[in-house]
């Protein structure tokens, strides 16, 4: 896909990697950025980066009401990133249950709804792409993050799923899977990251070649020792605690 003029829409878009996604989108000639975040306000440092393609955008992705109202907000977009978030601390027998509700809700419920409504758009715009941003944690769990492990994991289901619906729509869904990226969300976690702007390079890069799945920065060489011996790959990833 050419990103060159076209209207994005991303989600999570007030720090981060959401953040990295609207201004690498900036860059590469964009015609218009959507920024959505829950709370508009948290979204000036964003906008800021060009005011005049960046449109804020009220949007938490588990309230269907927003959901409805973004999509016919953003009603010229092209290109949906679904990137936020959830992540909840804790192993699958220890873990609180609203802690797990809320990652499936965010991680696995919000992507398909979100995607529900701007497919119609996307397609009636001509036909795009949604960037589905899941994790290497969809097929290798971290014991400590075990309720996001699960909701990626259905995440990723769920976006082939998508896939095999869209693709006749003129629509492509493009699965990322990053590995630790150096945010907020982990903060405090000790264990090697990719920077925000290098995972968001990798991944366009993959969205302009046309790719399907792509593995950024770090995560290449994760995928590929996986593929080569996934025991042991899965048993370094059990000592996450």
């Amino acid at each position: 896909m050419e990103l060159k003029d076209s209207v994005a829409l991303v989600t999570g878009a007030n720090r981060g990697v959401g953040r990295a996604y609207v201004q690498a989108l900036l860059t590469r000639g964009a015609g218009k950025v959507y920024a959505s975040a829950r709370n508009v306000s948290a979204l000036t440092s964003t906008i800021s980066l060009d005011p005049g393609r960046v449109v804020p955008v009220e949007l938490d992705v588990t309230s269907s009401r927003q959901i409805t109202a973004a999509a016919a907000q953003a009603s010229d977009v092209t290109l949906l990133i679904n990137n936020a978030g959830s992540l909840t601390f804790g192993g699958a027998l220890d873990v609180a249950q609203d802690g797990l509700d809320r990652d499936m809700a965010v991680n696995n419920d919000g992507l398909r709804e979100v995607t529900r409504a701007f497919a119609p758009v996307i397609a009636a715009n001509g036909g795009g792409a949604v960037v589905n941003m899941l994790t290497l944690l969809s097929f290798v769990s971290a014991p400590g993050f075990s309720g996001y492990n699960a909701s990626k994991a259905a995440a990723w289901s769920m976006s082939m799923s998508l896939r095999a619906y869209l693709r006749p729509k003129g629509i492509g869904v493009i699965n990322a899977f990053p590995a630790g990226i150096d945010t907020d969300m982990l903060a405090g976690v000790d264990a090697p990251k990719d920077l925000p702007a290098d995972v968001v390079r990798d991944v366009l890069n993959g969205v302009e070649a046309g790719d399907e799945d792509i593995y950024p920065a770090s995560a290449a060489e994760v995928f590929e020792a996986w593929r080569a011996n996934q025991k042991a790959v899965e048993a370094m990833f059990a000592t996450m605690r």
